[in-house]
Formats: C-alpha cells, structure tokens, sequence
C-alpha cells in the first residue's frame, strides 16, 4: 500500500487516548469519554477541563503540566473505561491489592486509591525499564571492560534503551486485548485526520484516513529517550562520570528537562510540514506501526462520537 500524505490543511490541538473499548478525547475546553459496553450501547461521560495558566503556559515548562496531567487523566479514563466495558467478571477477577482495598474502602475512594497506586506504579516500571534498567545493565558491562570510553558507555546506554523499547512495544502489541486497544487507538488518529481534512466526520471519511499521526504519545515517548541518550553523552562524558548509582540518580534528575525539551519539539514538528520536520518525525511516526493498527467501524464511530463531543463551539478555537 502506498504510504498516504500525512499533511493537513487544520492542525487541531484537540488529542485523545485509546482506552479499552473506548477512546478518551479532549478539547480547548472538554474532555469526553466514550465507551462501548457489553451490550453494543455507548456510555459517554463529560468534564470541563480547566484552561493552563500561570507556569503551565511558559515553554519548557508546559509539557511537565501537560504530561502529568495527560497521566492523571488518562490513568482515570482507563479505569473506568475497563468498569463499563466490563461483562461482570470484573469483580469475580479482582485479587491480591485490589481486592483488600476494594474490601476495606467505599467504591469511590477505592477507585481512587486504586488509580493512584496504579500511575505511581506505571510511572516508576516506566522509568525502571526504560531509563534505569539500560544504564545498570551498562555498568555490568563496565566491570568486564574497563577501559571503556564514556561516551562509548553513554552510546550503549542509548541502544539499551531504544531496544528495549521496541522489544516492549512490540510484545505489547502481540497480546489480544492491548492489540484491540491499539485498533482504538488507530481509530483515534484517522478521526483526528478527517477533521483536520475538513471532512464530515461519517465512518466512510474516516475509514480513508492514515492512522499514523505526527502529534501521537508514542512519537513523544521515543523523543524522550532520544533526548535522555543525548543528554548522556553532553553531560556525563565531559564530566567523567562513571558511577552507575550515580548516573542514575542524575538520570532521575534530568526527567523534568527532557519531558519540557520534548513537548517542545513535538510541538514544533507536529505543527510543520517542510521536509525537515518530516525527517525529525520520522521515526515516532515509524514506531507507530507497533502502537496503531486499523480499526472495524464500530470503533471508528466511537472516535467520531468523542471528538464531537470535545470540538470547540466557535470554529478555529482549537487550532494547534
């Protein structure tokens, strides 16, 4: 199939999160929820969501607001979206943590005990796995070769950290149920195209549309490590720093940096189309062909549904 022109005539700021059986989406000033249950219905559930102002309006220092609140939000969405999508098997399955907190909590507080401890683990295996993991694993190395160069060290600590990355994607992307949630994820970015198009958003326009798309998380995440490798070899080379427990903890240091050096860049990429910025896209648009795969109408409908609900009243309000 010949790869279609990615370009769009609008660049909307709205962006949504593929959910199970849903997809969460917001807007300048809503956030919706849209998810199908067991029985075919749509459950659709609304909020405000409070315009940036202050600190999390100044460049570099936005995309810490915007990503923190991108993981409260989307933690949020994603539980509740796994409680209406649920069968009733939900409760019989629930063991271990989540049921002594489901026993020992009302309903509302558990959910929101459980959320917590849910962003806080998924933050620290993120970090763990993806920041941590590569540079204990390239210490290891560095008690078998001693005379290795630091900036050699730092290059290692890079390929780590972009292999085990794909490896994790890809793996992910193997099992059943976060294949499907992929296929809503696809759903998400053609829906997104059709507006941006100018299009009337039908499940026909849509179906027609790329699923791969230049503002997607998982663009932002591969920027991520791609900063963080090159900070490495910047900062800990010309200060000769060789101790693993000690890159680490500078590596914990740098997060807030890299995350607010890479909404920027996303930003900046994401809303031009010259040729360079194709080329410094390219590779977390290629990466999305672990993350998007097409979806079936049903789910494309539940896309035209969300981004409906979030679409600004006056025209070009939304616009990247």
């Amino acid at each position: 199939m010949a790869k279609r022109d990615t370009n769009t005539p609008f660049k909307t700021s709205c962006g949504g999160q593929a959910l199970i059986e849903g997809i969460l989406m917001q807007g300048p000033g809503k956030r919706a929820m849209v998810v199908r249950g067991p029985d075919g219905g749509l459950t659709i559930e609304e909020e405000a969501a409070k315009p940036r102002s202050g600190l999390a309006k100044l460049p570099f220092i936005r995309g810490l607001f915007i990503f923190g609140g991108s993981m409260v939000h989307g933690m949020k969405a994603l539980m509740r979206s796994a409680e209406l999508s649920d069968d009733g098997s939900m409760e019989e399955e629930l063991t271990g943590l989540d049921k002594w907190i489901s026993d020992h909590f009302e309903e509302k507080k558990a959910m929101s005990i459980i959320i917590t401890l849910a962003a806080v683990i998924g933050i620290a295996f993120s970090v763990g796995l993806f920041i941590l993991l590569p540079t204990a694993l390239t210490g290891l190395i560095g008690l078998a070769w001693t005379t290795m160069p630091l900036w050699v060290r730092s290059v290692i600590e890079g390929v780590l950290k972009v292999v085990i990355f794909m490896t994790y994607l890809y793996l992910c992307s193997k099992m059943k149920e976060i294949h499907r949630v992929f296929e809503y994820h696809g759903a998400e970015h053609k829906t997104i195209y059709c507006y941006e198009n100018g299009l009337e958003l039908t499940v026909e326009n849509v179906r027609k549309q790329p699923r791969h798309h230049p503002r997607c998380g998982t663009s932002f995440l591969f920027v991520v490590i791609t900063v963080s490798i090159f900070l490495s070899i910047v900062v800990f080379t010309p200060l000769e720093i060789e101790n693993t427990f000690l890159r680490m903890a500078l590596h914990l240091l740098m997060l807030p940096v890299i995350v607010g050096v890479t909404y920027e860049f996303n930003r900046f990429v994401g809303g031009h189309d010259g040729p360079v910025c194709r080329v410094l896209r390219g590779p977390g648009m290629w990466m999305q062909n672990f993350t998007t795969f097409e979806p079936d109408d049903s789910m494309i409908e539940v896309g035209i549904e969300a981004l409906k609900r979030v679409l600004p009243e006056e025209k070009g309000t939304d616009k990247w």
